[in-house]
């Protein structure tokens, strides 16, 4: 089994998400040996930003790509296909100004291809890169989900249960810690509180895994 670790606070070893990621992927391989682990940090190696050298190969324009289409292509290759390739996927994803960092989300829009995570239909769009797991370690100096008006607000899980949803992927588990900019107490019970939210994401195997064995 694989599994793609995979962080985008830019707060180094003062980041939350990165201590969460770290606890669930050491969890994962201890319930589950055997897990290869393939880690990828987008603070440190961030993709640019979408543009229309990444877009160009994509849409077949032109018959000859230029070499900023070449390079920004091969950074796109690369990112799909260790996702691709992944049975979990471990993502840290602070939240940032109500969302997710901006690495994050160009990491995701290299992903978001179609033909390779999706495809368009005469019923719409359908996910290609199901039964795949993610597990989501979402950190958040305020509270979000205890009240209609902080879920509104936030556009950070919502967001990535709906684009994962899109490639297909509906096993997406969330480890959440909150409320840790509210004082020492407050950061400490969400720390607290993150164990059994670890432990409960990390018992059951990957979703492929339960496929085949009913497969079997």
């Amino acid at each position: 089994m694989k599994l793609l670790h995979i962080d985008s606070s830019v707060l180094g070893a003062n980041s939350a998400s990165r201590q969460l990621t770290a606890g669930i992927v050491a969890q994962w391989q201890a319930a589950h040996p055997g897990t290869s682990v393939d880690y990828l940090d987008l603070a440190a190696d961030a993709p640019n930003h979408f543009g229309p050298d990444a877009l160009g190969i994509k849409v077949g324009q032109p018959a000859e790509p230029t070499e900023a289409q070449k390079r920004e292509n091969e950074v796109s290759e690369r990112l799909i296909s260790q996702f691709l390739a992944a049975d979990v996927i471990v993502v840290g994803a602070p939240l940032y100004n109500f969302s997710i960092p901006t690495q994050l989300k160009a990491w995701i829009d290299r992903l978001a291809q179609a033909g390779r995570t999706f495809k368009y239909t005469d019923k719409g769009a359908v996910g290609l890169a199901g039964g795949k797991t993610v597990i989501v370690a979402s950190t958040r100096g305020g509270l979000y989900s205890t009240t209609e008006a902080g879920q509104a607000a936030e556009h950070q899980e919502s967001y990535l249960k709906v684009i994962f949803g899109f490639f297909g992927i509906t096993d997406v588990r969330f480890v959440r810690a909150e409320g840790l900019a509210m004082g020492d107490e407050a950061r400490k019970a969400a720390f607290d509180g993150t164990r059994a939210q670890i432990a409960a994401a990390t018992r059951e195997g990957a979703a492929n895994q339960d496929r085949a064995a009913l497969v079997a």
